[in-house]
């Protein structure tokens, strides 16, 4: 009789728990890092059937996937198109996701009247930092308090950790950086700030970001965390590799998000690694292997591979705030298109059917 008065007594406090503890996904990982998505405009716009529902059961955050860089927000001079932008932050509202801006700053998908006159002739230094200001200024102040952490500057390094010649750099040398970053915490002081790249596990690559990252903060300069994208592949990087480039950065006293992370299931015509757009091949029937299917061997290689990647998350919880995958599920996959155009990959932990793949949840130790 005692113990069903006690049951009686707890229920409501047990459905509470039920009702507030995350299922999915983000219930797996609850207590230790967000687990998030790149999302593009249709799923933005709720015009992709079943992109919601994958959404609430599994993501605590969201990113853009291009709808936020400078080409689709500010095209013109004076030009801002902020639809995407708005549908997204309340998106990310509605959801009560932690929600990223992606990317501020970056070489690629900014026009080119961004660095050049009406004469088609290239401005100087202060003229670019000057547009760049007015750039962040309207788009970070218009989504102040809705976006909770911006990639300020996207991809400045070559994997050897030179830095790349962009035209932001070739005019302005690493100034632009700093007054991204500058520009960014006037515009919002409470939005966390990011530097994202691919391939920091390459230890040249990381010791220059991490170098670029200490010098802002020794001059006041704030930047909270860097992004590592996760553009992976079946066998590579090694475990180890990764997990060097997480203890290196919180060591560096900074925060880790894994970003953009996916696994290429697919053969490479130059067995390149990262996300260089610059990269890009034809369609081909050679290197498009498995359009018809996934065979399971490779299919369990892929879970496999993403099993061994999260439970070194999970080892370093502590110092990872977020997981983002780049892309909701495989149709939307951008390695669909990279770096062979028209292949079909499976990169993604949830199938062209939005269904999770089997055997994933039960190699996590």
């Amino acid at each position: 009789m005692k113990k069903l008065t006690l049951l009686f007594l707890l229920f409501p406090l047990l459905v509470s728990f039920q009702k507030d503890t995350p299922t999915g996904l983000k219930g797996k990982f609850y207590n230790e890092f967000f687990i998030g998505a790149a999302l593009n405009p249709g799923q933005v716009m709720g015009k992709e059937v079943g992109a919601d529902s994958l959404l609430n059961l599994h993501f605590s955050s969201i990113s853009p996937e291009n709808g936020l860089k400078w080409g689709p927000v500010h095209p013109k001079e004076g030009e801002y198109n902020f639809e995407f932008g708005d549908a997204y932050v309340a998106l990310g509202e509605k959801m009560n996701a932690f929600t990223i801006g992606h990317t501020l700053v970056w070489h690629q998908q900014t026009p080119i009247w961004v660095f050049q006159n009406e004469d088609g002739e290239f401005i100087n230094q202060e003229k670019l930092i000057e547009r760049m200001e007015d750039h962040i200024s309207a788009v970070v102040g218009r989504y102040k308090g809705k976006i909770d952490g911006w990639d300020v500057v996207n991809e400045a390094f070559e994997d050897d950790g030179t830095w790349r010649k962009t035209h932001w750099y070739n005019i302005t040398g690493k100034e632009f950086i700093k007054a991204a970053f500058r520009k960014a915490n006037e515009s919002d002081p409470n939005v966390e700030l990011y530097y994202n790249d691919y391939n920091v596990w390459i230890p040249e690559k990381r010791k220059a970001i991490l170098s670029l990252a200490k010098e802002l903060r020794a001059e006041g300069i704030r930047i909270d965390g860097i992004g590592m994208q996760g553009h992976y592949r079946l066998n590579s990087p090694a475990l180890d590799l990764i997990e060097q480039a997480i203890v290196d950065i919180h060591a560096a006293g900074f925060q880790v998000h894994v970003t953009e992370l996916d696994v290429d299931v697919l053969p490479r015509p130059n067995n390149s690694q990262g996300a260089d757009l610059n990269i890009n091949f034809a369609e081909s029937e050679e290197w498009n292997p498995y359009k018809n299917g996934l065979p399971a061997d490779v299919e369990q290689q892929l879970i496999d591979r993403y099993a061994s990647i999260f439970n070194v998350f999970r080892k370093h919880s502590d110092k990872i705030s977020r997981v983002t995958f780049w892309g909701l599920h495989d149709g939307r996959s951008w390695l669909n298109n990279w770096p062979v155009r028209g292949r079909t990959n499976y990169a993604l932990l949830f199938d062209r059917q939005m269904k999770l793949k089997e055997g994933f949840l039960e190699g996590i130790e």
